[in-house]
Formats: structure tokens, sequence, C-alpha cells
């Protein structure tokens, strides 16, 4: 992908809208210009590695006498920038996780040790598409349009073709099952598998839960920013945050006791998996994580900024919390006493902080994994398809291949991993693609859906955010 081309705009009247109780500039380029003598020139630090705030960078407000008319520049909207190399290589890190952990039957032996955590690349998806997502919605409102359709609409055209395909595939077709019975249509169709999920018994299609999770997070989101938009305030959109972690926290720590312990061990691992692992109200820290980190890029870019310059201590206190989680969740199933207890109750939202300061990492100016991994932006742009399809892709091969995948060697590992790709490919680019081009089609300037594709970061995020 080429670099973004900034040209010049003709003079618009600059405005401010508050939020998150500050004043947020309109920022529809890469630099802001403010006021001299209200407001020092801010340029968002994940715009470039070398961009830092030339005064110390909070937004203050403006007096409505000092304002004037500014000339903004804007990004063409005929090329496309240049992809983050850092969230690529997480997204990739966590497509591989998941598709390990669930195909750990085509892995060779020296690959088994890593299957016990692969469960973590879902949490890894829900940080990053918090944040992702999260700094699309919060640029939108903050320049003040209208989010609630265009955002909406994106989320459309973004998930609803390729799954839509996928689970007509799953109904229309029984030998693309990977197990034999599935879930009643109209779960899929509401997505609300996750929250009435049976885990008594095995069913095709049941990472889908991940998804449904999702949608229903940003059914809410836009509605909540514009709920705590009506009176902005610091501590209360702090406390809105911890609500909902202390929520979780609560619900997993009663399902514990009243639920779980009087359980034999079989039991229990089902309740466990229906009650605390699959549904929304539990399982919402990675969003929540994801979100806070957008807010602080929005809304607080001091905080960002000092973030940003700290990439290699950002990354290390990120691992050592991961590190911690993965201790607490190191025997998954024994979570009814010891360690895996407090995994069960705390081990979540432990998870997610320390995945997000992996992430922020991952847009600092140094960190580590700003390093550019060849195969990682492929694997990044087909990891929704793959998600959507590595259960299946992998099931066909061993019914149609069965003298090539004859159990965990390397050469059913190659032919796995061939067919997940290829089938994954076959709907990135078959559908996911032109239904993202037909959403992202040029609009004029004055379009609702300009504020929503236009984000100041663009150099760093904007990329993944059309891929969203």
């Amino acid at each position: 992908m080429t670099s973004a081309i900034m040209h010049s705009i003709p003079p618009i009247p600059h405005k401010t809208r508050k939020g998150w109780g500050t004043q947020s500039s309109v920022c529809i380029g890469r630099i802001a210009r403010l006021d001299p003598l209200s407001q020092p020139v801010f340029t968002d630090p994940v715009l470039s590695a070398n961009a830092v705030p030339s005064q110390p960078s909070r937004l203050y407000s403006v007096p409505t006498s000092h304002r004037r008319p500014a000339s903004l520049p804007t990004q063409s909207l005929s090329k496309t920038p240049s992809r983050s190399p850092g969230l690529d290589t997480l997204r990739s890190i966590a497509i591989l996780a998941v598709m390990r952990f669930h195909l750990g039957w085509v892995m060779p032996g020296t690959l088994q040790g890593v299957q016990r955590f692969g469960w973590t690349g879902v949490d890894l998806f829900f940080v990053l598409s918090g944040f992702l997502i999260g700094s699309q919605l919060f640029k939108a409102h903050a320049e003040g349009a209208p989010i609630l359709w265009p955002f909406y609409r994106r989320r459309l055209f973004r998930i609803l073709p390729a799954y839509l395909v996928v689970v007509a595939l799953y109904f229309a077709w029984p030998t693309w099952r990977e197990f034999g019975p599935t879930a009643p249509l109209w779960q899929f169709l509401t997505f609300t598998e996750n929250l009435l999920y049976d885990a008594s018994w095995n069913h095709s299609f049941s990472h889908v839960w991940s998804l449904c999770i999702e949608e229903q997070f940003y059914l809410v989101l836009p509605l909540m920013v514009l709920a705590l938009a009506r009176k902005p305030s610091y501590r209360k959109t702090i406390l809105v945050l911890v609500g909902f972690v202390s929520v979780g926290i609560a619900i997993r720590t009663w399902v514990l006791v009243h639920q779980l312990l009087p359980l034999g061990p079989d039991e229990a691992g089902a309740d466990y998996m229906e009650h605390i692992y699959y549904p929304t109200y539990s399982r919402m820290d990675g969003l929540l994580a994801g979100v806070a980190l957008a807010l602080v890029k929005t809304f607080r870019p001091a905080w960002w900024s000092a973030l940003s310059r700290r990439g290699h201590a950002t990354f290390i206190a990120g691992v050592a919390l991961v590190a911690v989680a993965f201790w607490l969740f190191h025997d998954r199933w024994s979570f009814k006493t010891g360690s895996a207890a407090w995994g069960t109750v705390l081990g979540f939202p432990l998870l997610s902080l320390g995945l997000a300061l992996v992430v922020a990492s991952a847009v600092s100016q140094n960190g580590w994994l700003r390093l550019k991994i060849p195969g990682a932006g492929l694997l990044a742009s087909l990891a929704y398809s793959l998600y959507l399809t590595h259960k299946a892709a992998a099931h066909l091969a061993h019914t149609y291949l069965p003298q090539w995948t004859p159990g965990s060697t390397p050469g059913t590992f190659l032919v796995v991993a061939a067919s997940c790709l290829g089938v994954a490919a076959l709907l990135h680019y078959g559908v996911e693609r032109p239904f993202m081009a037909l959403r992202d089609r040029p609009k004029t300037a004055t379009e609702p859906e300009e504020s929503m594709r236009l984000d100041p970061a663009h150099n760093e995020v904007a990329p993944m955010l059309k891929s969203l």
C-alpha cells in the first residue's frame, strides 16, 4: 500500500466538541493547527515515529472569540496509507494461536506444547478490535460527525457478507460441518449463539461465540458514547469502564461459588463454558481494555504521547502481566481451587490489561513489534476469513484427502494449512474485498461517511480500520 498523500483544502471553520471531560479538536489531517495564543500545536504521536508535541500535549478550552478559520490538510481519498507492521503482527499471532488451539490434531508433536494457551488469541482479537474500532468511533464523534448510521453501516458491510456465506455453507452443505449438528439457524442470524450455547455436546461453528460478543458489544457502544457525551466527564467514563469490569468479576465469582463448586468435574466443565467462558457479560474485558486504550489515544494525547515514547517498557510490562495471567490459567480446568480459581475470577481482566499494553507498544514510536515481518500483512488481511472457515477447511481436507492427512505429521500440517489459507483467500477476495470496496466508495467531503474514514492517526491505525 502506498503512503498517504496530504492535500490542502479550502479553509473551514475550526470546531470543537467536548469529549471525555476535555476539548477535542477537529483534526481531519495530520496536524490540528490551533490558535497559538490558546493552544499548542499538537501532532498525534502515532502519526509519525518522530512526531512529538511541541508543548505538553494538553488540549485546552478555546474561547469562542479566539477561534478562527484554519486551513487543515487532509489525506487523498484515492490513496491508502501504509499498514501498521505492529498491528499486523499481533493480528497474525492472534489468528495463528486460535487455529493452533482448534486444530491440535494436525500439529506435529514439536508444536503441541503451545496449544494450551491458544485460546488467548481470541482475547488479543478483542483488545485489537476494541482499540481500532473505538479509535474510529471516538474520532468521528470528536469531529462532530454523525456516528450511528455510518458506524453501523461499516459494521454491516464488514461483517455480514462473509459471515452469511459461511452460515449458508453450514446449513446447505452438511459435509462442510466439522461436527454433525449445529445450533439453530436463528441463533446465528441474531448473533446470540454464545448466550444459548449447550456445552453438553459439540456442535459445528461453535467458535462463532466470539463474533457474537463483538457484535452485541458494538451494537451498544455507539449509544453509550452518545449518552456519555451529553455531559462529558472523565470520572464518569472511568466509572463506567471500571463498572463493567467489576460486573464481570462479580458474575464469575458468583458462578464459581454457587454453581461450579457444588458440581463434579464433568458437569463443572460444561457449566464453566456456558456461564463464564462464552457469555458476553463475563467476557467483555478485552473489548473494554481496547476501548480504554482508544479513549486515551483520542482524548488524552499527553498520556498517549508518554506511552508512545516508551514502547519497550510498555511491551515488557504487558508481557509480564500476560505471563502472570498464563500462570493463573496454567491448569484452566482446575478452576475451582488454588490459583486457577483466581484465574477464573481475575485472570481475564489481567490478561486483557497485559494485551492492551502490548498493543500500545505495537503502535509506539520505538516498540519491538514495529519490525515488519514477511507474511504478517497477508495473514492479518485474511484473519477474519480464516477465523470463520479454518475448522471447516481442515475438516474438508481430512475428509477428501485422508491419505495425505493421516495424523499429527508435518505432511498433515502442510496440507491442512494450505487448505485453510486457500478457503480463506477465496472468501476474502471473493466476498470480503468486494463488499469493503462497495462500502468505501469515494464520497463527497460533506457526506457523513467521510469522517468515519479519515482518522488523524492514519499512518498507523487507519489501514487497519479499513479492514475492520
